[in-house]
């Protein structure tokens, strides 16, 4: 059984710039992984979620050339781990998202960007994106398996 990381706190800001989206991506990894309840497998999606809502944060912080830092913050509960991606880019209206073809259908090829907030619900159990001029913040949730005694 790992350490457990259940009522604890990690936050990481880093500069808005492609390289250090692999350095969010460990300390989230770190903190999954510290506590045997969640699988490599989820572990690993989670990576690839944060991946996007990071490099999604970049991107808009490029958009509106902002200098600001990107903060990911990560909480533990006994049930769950949460994932908070927030940026201070100009912001965008989720709801406007086109809807993308089904994986299977030979359209999807035809969409060459805005793949991953789709992505991103694909992989994790909860995401929540709040987003205005200020700003976005996406919250993303993994749900602990619990294990039988």
């Amino acid at each position: 059984m790992g350490v457990g990381v259940a009522g604890q706190v990690v936050e990481l800001e880093i500069p808005a710039r492609p390289e250090f989206v692999a350095l969010a991506r460990m300390v989230v990894a770190a903190m999954a992984s510290s506590d045997a309840n969640l699988p490599d497998d989820r572990i690993d999606d989670l990576k690839i979620a944060v991946s996007e809502a990071c490099t999604n944060a970049i991107e808009a912080h490029d958009a509106v050339a902002a200098d600001e830092r990107v903060v990911v913050r990560c909480r533990a509960d006994q049930q769950t781990l949460e994932v908070r991606i927030e940026d201070r880019g100009g912001g965008f209206d989720p709801s406007t998202l086109p809807e993308h073809p089904p994986v299977t259908d030979p359209d999807r090829l035809k969409f060459e960007r805005g793949l991953g907030i789709p992505l991103i619900r694909s992989l994790v159990d909860e995401v929540e994106i709040k987003s205005s001029s200020d700003g976005t913040a996406v919250r993303m949730v993994m749900r602990r398996e619990i294990l039988e005694p």
